[in-house]
């Protein structure tokens, strides 16, 4: 693929942001009138499943995804947001949506669209359902943008099956102040009588949900009462009311991915999939910049024989994860790199952290008009209890880690926006 052709998208996907004044507005009623401009390509795709939740969507899917490819199926998935380059927002058929296939289908919708205001996210979804009606595949692997109801992926009136991982406290501006309030806003995508496989959850949500499924006869497979996940000597359980399924621990690393398989593992089992399957999908799944390690690269050389860790959780929970996977690495001295946007609840990332870092350097996310200045960053990590600098970028932040510490552990961490950039910057 040619950089002109890379361009021609680029500059599709800059025209489409200008489209709407706001970058996030929380409604469905310019996905109806696209999605009707362009023949409802939503209704001819192929079976779709359907993923809300806080944290772990992303590696859910990819799980679920390898789990189905192993049984020989042709998967489209859908994801966001992206890390280096837009095209890893839609697979078609297993594969990276092509750059002509792209541009095509990102053009007939900014002709449907006819210049009307509507959101970057809601545009390029339509896109790629308009991608996905064109292709062949035996499912559609759906992941929700932000929250539920109200999100552009809710136009699916009869998906296969629904899923809602782990719900916690984030976006609290447009989804509501409490857990309540989100949970309600991510069983939005709950359908009548359409099953769905509910993660690990608190009370709280737990009852929300149930209340929804319940409300539409919709059958509820829920961690706890109809399946379980745990680490088991060398490996991992999966339990439910078929049978046990004895496998290895997942290749995604931390303790939070055993529960992350096992409701991939409960929406597998409700698919029809063998133990095969089940084992391809812990073992051959892939998601990058979640504890990511950086073996290979301009970073990696700059950062010499010190470890390069990537990790792009942003909330209270996902800080919670991270502490909780550094805990179970090799004993190394621990530096984060940290940047993060001005939405995110900054200390409650931080705090969790305090306890496995030895110091915090702050940077701004380069690009990115919501990033926390470094300078915030830095003062809220000395409020969580850790010792905190700055430095201009994450280059300069590693070379004065390494200038003391030689063999640390680095740590990039606070976005999946950051997360991407350093991607990219990687090669």
């Amino acid at each position: 693929m040619s950089h002109i052709d890379d361009f021609r998208s680029d500059l599709i996907l800059q025209r489409l942001m200008a489209l709407h004044p706001k970058i996030i507005d929380l409604s469905l009623d310019r996905m109806h009138r696209i999605l009707a401009a362009l023949g409802n390509p939503e209704r001819s795709i192929p079976p779709v499943i359907h993923i809300a939740g806080t944290n772990g969507k992303g590696s859910t899917q990819a799980m679920i995804r390898a789990g189905l490819e192993a049984g020989g199926a042709k998967v489209h998935a859908y994801t966001s947001p992206h890390l280096a380059r837009f095209h890893e927002r839609i697979r078609l058929a297993g594969d990276l949506i092509p750059e002509p296939d792209l541009a095509a289908a990102l053009e007939e919708c900014e002709a449907a669209n006819d210049g009307q205001p509507i959101t970057f996210f809601e545009i390029t979804t339509a896109a790629a359902f308009l991608a996905f009606s064109r292709t062949p595949a035996d499912c559609t692997l759906l992941e929700v943008g932000l929250g539920g109801r109200l999100d552009a992926t809710n136009v699916v009136d009869d998906p296969r099956l629904t899923i809602i991982t782990p719900v916690s406290i984030d976006h609290t501006q447009y989804l509501g102040e409490t857990l309540e309030l989100i949970a309600a806003e991510k069983a939005g995508i709950v359908k009548p009588r359409v099953p769905v496989i509910v993660g690990p959850q608190e009370d709280d949500a737990l009852r929300v949900i149930e209340a929804r499924a319940q409300g539409l006869t919709a059958p509820i497979i829920a961690h706890g009462q109809h399946w379980m996940a745990q680490p088991d000597r060398d490996g991992m359980v999966f339990q439910d009311d078929h049978g046990l399924w004895d496998l290895p621990l997942p290749n995604l690393i931390g303790a939070h991915q055993v529960q992350n398989a096992g409701t991939a593992l409960a929406a597998l089992r409700e698919l029809g999939a063998t133990e095969d399957q089940a084992r391809a999908a812990v073992t051959r799944a892939e998601w990058p910049a979640r504890m990511q390690r950086l073996t290979r690269g301009p970073l990696v050389t700059l950062a010499g024989r010190a470890e390069l860790w990537l990790d792009g959780g942003h909330n209270p929970a996902g800080g919670k994860a991270v502490a909780a996977t550094l805990a179970t690495l090799p004993r190394r001295p621990t530096h984060l790199v940290c940047g993060m946007l001005n939405t995110k609840d900054i200390g409650g990332y931080l705090r969790p952290l305090a306890d496995q870092a030895q110091s915090l350097t702050a940077i701004d996310i380069p690009g990115e008009p919501n990033t926390l200045p470094a300078h915030v960053t830095a003062e809220q990590a000395i409020a969580a209890g850790m010792t905190a600098r700055t430095a201009e970028d994450a280059e300069r932040a590693i070379a004065q880690i390494v200038a003391t510490e030689p063999d640390a552990r680095i740590l990039i961490c606070g976005s999946l926006y950051l997360a991407g950039r350093i991607l990219r910057a990687n090669g």
